[in-house]
């Protein structure tokens, strides 16, 4: 990777790399197997400044630029996806979200909050019935004087028990075609009428949460809208298009883990006199995941470069997210075939990247929506 990165980057890695050696690494097995919510890691995170990577400087942020902040996910799920994915939610999909759309006074209040690690963020859309078509949501905003009153039902929010700050999207105008229908929304987690339930069962990514929320009456100020009544779709998919590069970095982050794994076990285990790293059939194995990582992380570095520039980086970001989850699960899968039976067993964690792998092929947009997008990018529509 030493051309790949400028100077400034290395040393991004090498701090990040201390960071998850000191305080995620050692307790990452255990999170997961208990499904502990990582809250030490998450405050040291927050003093490495992880917290406010999309928080400006005056407001207590650390602003990276998007080829830092897929470092930084990358190098965080290595040892542990369920951070990652939680710092990606918080500041891709919350703090930009607030950071682009969100008025000055809200962000004077809440970024510096967000920025510290005393509110975490999360991103409210998906719904029981309207996960891939966002469109189809039914949570209902309705004006009342200089409020709105929200009332429905979000599922499958990343750290719903635990935010502080909702990132909401509701109907405003049932009548509207799609992309005028809906309006996001900031909800503070201590406004009344909201009810947060048991986190979910799930096969991967155990030390982050999920909830169902349901919002009750809940009121909110119009100084609360983000961007434009109106406007909310528009937002949602900007809001996705930056995270889709976040969780790309995640997955390659996996991969690579998968095959730092798998690399180690093969020179180390015998079988028929020598190492099975003699053998064609895992050197071949090896060998693919080792070209494919450097495909994602390409592909991740494109879509990254061309937000910074400020190009669409619409289509790139969804091929770096369907290249690399993808990948991420198949290297996990080679990871856990090369240590064969030992492969199965918890001790041996590359059963963990499996299941955590397989998270990224479906939130922020599954696969099929990833090529759909990809699809309609190429064609113009």
């Amino acid at each position: 990777m030493g051309l790949l990165f400028n100077d400034e980057e290395r040393t991004l890695i090498e701090a990040v790399r201390e960071y998850v050696a000191r305080d995620v690494a050692p307790r990452a097995a255990d999170r997961d197997e208990n499904s502990v919510f990582p809250v030490e890691e998450l405050r040291a995170a927050a003093a490495m400044g992880f917290m406010g990577m999309a928080v400006q400087e005056e407001l207590g942020g650390f602003p990276f630029p998007a080829t830092s902040t897929a470092i930084v996910y990358e190098e965080i799920s290595r040892a542990s996806a369920s951070v990652a994915v939680i710092l990606s939610v918080h500041n891709s999909l919350t703090c930009n979200a607030i950071n682009q759309y969100g008025s000055p006074a809200l962000k004077c209040r809440l970024m510096p909050l967000l920025a510290s690690g005393e509110l975490i963020g999360a991103y409210c859309l998906t719904e029981p019935q309207a996960g891939s078509d966002a469109g189809a949501i039914r949570t209902r905003a309705i004006e009342a004087g200089d409020d709105w009153r929200i009332s429905g039902e979000k599922a499958f929010i990343t750290s719903g028990a635990h935010a502080g700050v909702y990132i909401v999207f509701a109907v405003t105008d049932p009548d509207a075609r799609t992309s005028r229908r809906m309006t996001a929304f900031v909800v503070e987690r201590d406004t009344s009428g909201i009810e947060v339930a048991p986190k979910e069962r799930k096969l991967g990514l155990l030390a982050s949460e999920i909830n169902g929320i349901t919002f009750s009456d809940v009121v909110v100020p119009d100084t609360h809208v983000l961007g434009e009544v109106g406007g909310g779709f528009g937002v949602a998919m900007s809001l996705l298009a930056t995270g889709r590069i976040g969780i790309a970095a995640q997955a390659v982050g996996i991969a690579q883990a998968a095959l730092d794994a798998g690399l180690a076990y093969a020179k180390e285990r015998r079988q028929f006199g020598k190492a099975i790293a003699e053998y064609q059939a895992i050197q071949w194995k090896l060998a693919d995941m080792a070209t494919e990582i450097d495909a994602a992380r390409l592909l991740v570095r494109q879509a990254a470069l061309l937000k910074d520039a400020g190009a669409d980086y619409t289509r790139q970001a969804s091929q770096a997210k369907l290249f690399a989850s993808e990948l991420a699960t198949r290297a996990a899968g080679h990871a856990i075939q090369i240590h064969g039976g030992y492969g199965y067993i918890r001790d041996f964690g590359v059963e963990r990247l499996y299941r955590d792998a397989k998270a990224t092929e479906l939130y922020e947009g599954t696969s099929e929506i990833q090529r759909l997008v990809i699809a309609r990018q190429l064609l113009g529509q």
